[in-house]
């Protein structure tokens, strides 16, 4: 994306690249077409031990046209805006679509969906900041991890990003709609050691504005005080035991549920939640909902990937699933109708709890509480669930000791059922909302 081009007028052009597109898919017969274009920009660097390791500057753009004779349905894509090859990409498409079997599934979503309200939500904040300051706060960022404690012994160093993107989407309904987004993000990873023992651990923080990130002090020291919590981690045996999935792994829990309620795991019958609508999957005092119009949220937008506008929904009510989530063509593939997540799910959250993680220990009791997962143990079609995981032995409601090489093993709708309580410590980093998850009880498996 140009710097020196205003943005609104950036935004204009790609929407006529848009109507000229289906215009041309039109003129070469399709019945119907539609189309979404990118234009990115970023600069990433990282610094480890006070030097830039990597600079990178990036600007890309994408052009992904699908166009419909009936119900045959042919896709194509270019990183070209020139007029004759945006030209050559639909009749690509249409040649594709030519010799295609019909979908009766396939076609753009209804046109009374499209999105008729586009709020602005102050997803744009461009941070102007040279590559200079930017290795500058990284090597700040990592000094404060370094100097903190000398156990801090190495460094996987600290990175600095800034994106701005621009997306633009229209189909032959008449709809065109697009905005312009920012992410910006500061890290850092550092390594312990004590005795025999060593140990690595980071932070982050990440926001659509520079102003909201956290300071590189704060980010480095808490990239180090982790580290250090984990020196002189132990094994221990096997056994069952209540487990707290702290807030920043928490999430990984809610992104088994939405993969289980989407239309591509349903009608393809790869879901543990099968026929579940309507059927309570949580206890009681559950709540979990999407809400895709939040002002600077992470995940964020008026529109799903065909255009349908997003909405405030009830996914989860009082512990029952009120609701798939589905495209156009998994709702059609399902006798429904779409619920604006083509493409995936914007901004879900789990109503916290009243306790935060101190007051969940002492309710726990003793248990393990999650703090790293590792591995992709999980097999969405019966809900079996194992996945490598380390963190801290709690007895009477405090922190004894670090635990690491474990297994944590249950099945995810047993868990679900026996989720206990969630905390007011709520994690923000990221399109699934949530805080600390506290599970009845789950095999451990360790020496």
């Amino acid at each position: 994306m140009s710097e020196q081009y205003p943005i609104a007028a950036r935004q204009a052009q790609l929407e006529q690249m848009v109507d000229d597109l289906l215009k041309e898919a039109h003129k070469q017969g399709a019945s119907a077409a539609e189309a979404a274009v990118s234009s990115d920009s970023g600069l990433s660097i990282s610094v480890r031990k006070g030097e830039v390791e990597t600079i990178e500057h990036t600007r890309d753009q994408g052009l992904g046209v699908t166009v419909y004779f009936g119900q045959r349905k042919g896709t194509a894509s270019t990183s070209d805006f020139k007029p004759e090859a945006i030209r050559d990409t639909v009749r690509a498409a249409c040649n594709i679509a030519r010799f295609t079997n019909e979908d009766p599934y396939s076609g753009l979503a209804d046109a009374d969906l499209m999105a008729r309200d586009l709020p602005e939500l102050d997803l744009y904040h461009p941070w102007d900041i040279t590559p200079e300051a930017a290795i500058e706060l990284g090597v700040r960022c990592e000094r404060a991890a370094l100097e903190l404690d000398p156990r801090i012994s190495n460094t996987e160093g600290a990175s600095v990003n800034s994106h701005n993107g621009l997306h633009v989407y229209g189909n032959s309904h008449g709809f065109i709609g697009g905005y312009p987004s920012s992410r910006h993000s500061l890290s850092c990873s550092v390594i312990g050691q004590q005795d025999d023992s060593m140990q690595r651990d980071y932070w982050y923080t990440v926001s659509r504005r520079a102003e909201d990130l956290e300071s590189e002090l704060e980010v480095g020291r808490k990239a180090a005080e982790r580290t250090l919590a984990r020196l002189g981690a132990r094994k221990i045996g096997t056994r069952q035991a209540p487990v707290i999935f702290r807030a920043d792994v928490a999430g990984s829990l809610l992104r088994s549920l939405i993969s289980a309620i989407s239309g591509s795991s349903l009608y393809r019958k790869a879901s543990f939640l099968l026929d579940h609508l309507g059927k309570p999957i949580f206890p009681a005092h559950i709540q979990i909902q999407e809400s895709p119009r939040i002002p600077r949220g992470l995940g964020s937008a008026a529109f799903d990937s065909e255009g349908v506008a997003t909405y405030d929904k009830q996914i989860i009510a009082d512990g029952i699933l009120q609701t798939y989530l589905l495209s156009s063509y998994s709702a059609r593939k399902l006798g429904m109708q779409t619920t604006a997540n083509a493409g995936g799910v914007h901004n879900l959250s789990i109503t916290p709890g009243e306790q935060d993680l101190e007051e969940m220990l002492q309710e726990m009791g003793t248990g393990l509480l999650v703090t790293e997962m590792m591995g992709q143990g999980v097999n969405m079609v019966t809900g079996d669930y194992s996945r490598g995981a380390a963190g801290f032995w709690v007895e009477q409601g405090e922190i004894q000791y670090p635990v690491e090489e474990i297994t944590i093993a249950g099945n995810l709708k047993q868990m679900f059922a026996q989720l206990r309580a969630v905390g007011s410590d709520e994690e923000r980093r990221s399109s699934i909302r949530t805080g600390s998850l506290l599970i009845e009880q789950m095999t451990i498996a360790g020496e």
